[in-house]
């Protein structure tokens, strides 16, 4: 499958010429349910997370190929804030209006009990079910991160992740559960359920720090889409200057 980067003018002119040129116009057009799944770990605006307008370029690129049903969800990380509260401050709420699209709050949507064979720590998962009945677009930033060196699509899979079952131990953060080993959990969730089609998010990017610290000077102005989420990660390595060998949960698929 390919994976492409091309040049960020804007969300409304860069995201339609890159879906186009890995052909996700004919997959999407059979698909008729579709989960986005932007990066919202908390009301930061971008590039800590992913800014409504760049979901708003694949709704629109979505609606002129298909007629599918389209939700947006998230299940913020942030203690001591609701993914409801985020929606509304980032602009999602505005959009869902706009354009008739739900949104789902994935910590509190209901779960499915799914076994994930050949996995050491989670050998079965708890995953909101809509997760596994959608065709499922994670629309990531790209980012430095201060745990797993890159948070890109692979790592926003965490949002998937109920604090029912995953924020219960470890600290305040609602999927603190996960931290513990990272990169294998990372690799674990995403070889229970991985995203079928990625649009990042690579127009500034940060450097140093997930939830803030430098942005990437010049802005990194890239446009990163694939259907293998493994690939187009190691492409946005890359661009924050890492070599993705040296990444453990980039360095191979699957538990």
């Amino acid at each position: 499958m390919t994976t492409i980067s091309i040049g960020f003018k804007s969300y409304a002119e860069s995201i339609p010429l890159a879906l186009d040129r890995i052909g996700a116009g004919k997959e999407l057009a059979r698909q008729t349910h579709i989960l986005l799944k932007p990066n919202l770990i908390n009301a930061d605006p971008h590039p800590v997370t992913t800014p409504a307008a760049c979901c708003e370029a694949i709704v629109h690129y979505i609606h002129s190929v298909s007629g599918a049903v389209i939700v947006i969800g998230e299940g913020c990380g942030a203690p001591g804030m609701s993914t409801e509260d985020i929606f509304g401050q980032l602009g999602y709420r505005r959009l869902a209006r706009r354009l008739d699209v739900e949104l789902i709050d994935l910590n509190t949507a209901p779960v499915k009990e799914v076994p994930n064979p050949g996995a050491i720590n989670h050998p079965v998962m708890m995953l909101p079910e809509i997760a596994l009945t959608h065709y499922l677009v994670s629309v990531p930033v790209l980012k430095a991160h201060s745990m797993t060196d890159m948070t890109g699509t692979l790592k926003n899979m965490m949002g998937l992740l109920p604090p029912e079952h995953y924020g219960t131990r470890g600290g305040a953060w609602r999927k603190a559960e996960f931290h513990d080993d990272l990169h294998r959990n990372i690799r674990e969730l995403n070889a229970c359920r991985r995203s079928d089609l990625t649009v990042m998010d690579a127009s500034v990017g940060l450097a140093t720090f997930h939830l803030g610290g430098p942005s990437c000077e010049p802005p990194l102005a890239r446009i990163i889409a694939g259907h293998d989420p493994l690939e187009v990660d190691r492409m946005a390595a890359g661009l924050l200057g890492l070599e993705w060998q040296k990444i453990p949960h980039l360095t191979t698929p699957s538990p």
